[in-house]
């Protein structure tokens, strides 16, 4: 049977994804951060669903533990054949204003973290000898700034970048290396947990609404999957139309 990890599915996307790769037949080891009752909720549904889980925590605060978390996981699970990259922290503070401190941790935990736990995995896919699928969930931010997130827009944009020489080096691996890109998501990370994002009225979104957590798993398990063979080093991005905003005129 194949093997995941998911990175902070105790909540959010994170949650969503390890679920439904458990659905899709995956077992499946996830991380958590600060939600440990959180992670054991997922780790029973991902049982529920008939597939093995394990749990470890993970604080990317020092990057440097990655490696030995990511790796306990795979060695619990006999394997590992997908990784999704999906924990992270952010930070709303203008440029100006934004502490050396608060920046080194921002790009520790977002681009330091995930480099360390994907080089690992990857690590890992490459000894196993049956290639694998990498996921880096970065944001709509690698993309398009953001005001007052000159930390966060620095990480994610790195990630994505990371994203594309991992996918190129990989590839003769059998390793694909892909990311998704999500927009605003009704997550605990945008003050929208347990809110249906059909309930929230975003006119500066051309679909009206925030996304939902299993819509940004559906397109990671795709990646994950057989469907996605011939894709790799390409950013997905998911948010309801939010980039094409600059195209429309008042």
């Amino acid at each position: 049977m194949p093997n995941a990890i998911v990175t902070a599915g105790d909540s959010g996307i994170g949650k969503a994804t390890a679920v439904l790769l458990a659905q899709q037949g995956f077992d499946v080891g996830l991380t958590w951060h600060s939600d440990e009752a959180g992670a054991a909720g997922t780790a029973e549904e991902v049982r529920a669903a008939g597939r093995r889980a394990e749990v470890a925590h993970l604080d990317l605060g020092d990057a440097s533990s990655g490696a030995g978390v990511v790796g306990s996981l795979a060695d619990a699970l006999g394997g590992l054949d997908a990784f999704v990259n999906n924990a992270g922290t952010g930070d709303s503070t203008a440029f100006l204003e934004v502490e050396l401190a608060k920046w080194r941790h921002v790009l520790e935990v977002d681009l330091t973290g995930a480099f360390v736990c994907a080089q690992e995995a990857a690590r890992r896919m490459v000894a196993g000898g049956r290639g694998g699928r990498i996921v880096n969930v970065t944001s709509v931010h690698e993309h398009v700034p953001l005001k007052g997130s000159s930390a966060y827009c620095a990480a994610k944009g790195g990630l994505g970048l990371l994203t594309k020489v991992m996918a190129l080096e990989l590839a003769e691996h059998g390793i694909r290396v892909n990311a998704v890109a999500p927009g605003e998501i009704a997550t605990p990370m945008t003050g929208n947990e347990d809110v249906d994002p059909a309930t929230v009225d975003r006119p500066s979104i051309p679909l009206g609404r925030p996304g939902d957590a299993w819509e940004m798993a559906r397109v990671i398990a795709f990646l994950c999957g057989d469907g996605a063979g011939y894709v790799t080093g390409s950013s997905f991005v998911a948010d309801g139309g939010l980039l094409l905003m600059a195209a429309v005129q008042d």
